[in-house]
């Protein structure tokens, strides 16, 4: 429990909403962009689901108050945030019942529309994509300024969705992926999946609607740059999305080069299998995190 728990503590924001939004106005005050993650994933029970919309509901709450409550207090200390989150799908029942889900992402968008907040879908494994797709189809046409989703370069699929999700002009955030899946349904080669993540990077850049650029990969990252270089496209066209806790100094070093740059901060009580599940998927996930422990 020693390693997960110091990793914990170094990309894990706080396990409270109370503890998190300082460290998030700490950002957005240096130029940075935020998205508040809420750990979990894969839940079973109902009354877990209950209690993640509830958390999520919360959240959109307190941002929307951050924002328009200079004066109070009690939310001062996080005035200026993004109201930004990102969710899993399967903390509001993906994996119990699809209508269930379905009914609950109504109920989060709803308030998310009424705060102008933007939802974010995350992306699980393989089990979940094209559920997750669907979903966001289903629920885009009534929330199209307040929900985007994820994609991950390595699933086969992707180039599919990346079309579908050019046509609906829908915020896409693209990045690798890190769940282990098969070779039927996902490239291996880190050279296929570069190739793959950079040819879905320029689609979107070039025809999608705002996208985020989501790496901490200095060849696609360099890529980007270069592409947007040469075809003279504005840097307000896409951001560059990085983790909390990994490569602080080139986060702001990519603000003062005049790209928007958005941190994803996770926090909750969940951080133990958040981390316990990703250095069991991939053997790569623990040396980039051990790599990354000392990399600026």
């Amino acid at each position: 429990m020693k390693l997960p728990f110091f990793l914990a503590q170094r990309f894990v924001a706080a396990e409270t909403p109370e503890g998190t939004l300082p460290i998030a106005r700490n950002l957005c005050s240096k130029g940075l962009h935020v998205t508040l993650d809420l750990l979990g994933e894969y839940v079973s029970d109902r009354s877990l689901v209950d209690e993640a919309l509830k958390s999520y509901l919360q959240l959109i709450q307190m941002l929307d108050a951050s924002s328009n409550s200079e004066n109070n207090s009690e939310v001062s200390l996080s005035v200026g945030i993004d109201k930004n989150i990102s969710i899993k799908l399967s903390m509001l029942g993906q994996k119990i019942d699809e209508s269930l889900c379905h009914d609950n992402l109504i109920k989060l968008l709803e308030a998310a529309k009424s705060t102008n907040t933007f939802v974010r879908l995350d992306m699980e494994g393989s089990d979940v994509t094209e559920s997750t797709v669907s979903l966001f189809e289903r629920v885009f046409p009534l929330y199209s300024e307040n929900v985007g989703i994820v994609l991950q370069a390595y699933m086969r699929r992707t180039k599919e969705d990346v079309e579908r999700m050019c046509e609906l002009q829908a915020r896409v955030r693209i990045c690798k992926g890190a769940y282990k899946e098969p070779v039927g349904i996902a490239w291996q080669r880190m050279s296929d999946i570069r190739d793959r993540y950079q040819e879905y990077m320029e689609t979107l850049i070039t025809r999608g609607n705002y996208p985020g650029i989501a790496t901490h990969d200095d060849i696609l990252i360099d890529a980007t740059k270069k592409f947007v270089s040469t075809n003279n496209i504005s840097s307000d066209k896409f951001e560059f999305q990085m983790l909390f806790g990994m490569r602080s100094e080139t986060q702001l070093e990519m603000v003062r080069d005049g790209y928007n740059t958005r941190i994803y901060i996770p926090f909750g009580n969940q951080w133990v299998p958040y981390f316990s599940r990703r250095l069991r998927e991939r053997k790569e996930n623990v040396f980039f995190v051990l790599k990354h422990l000392v990399r600026r």
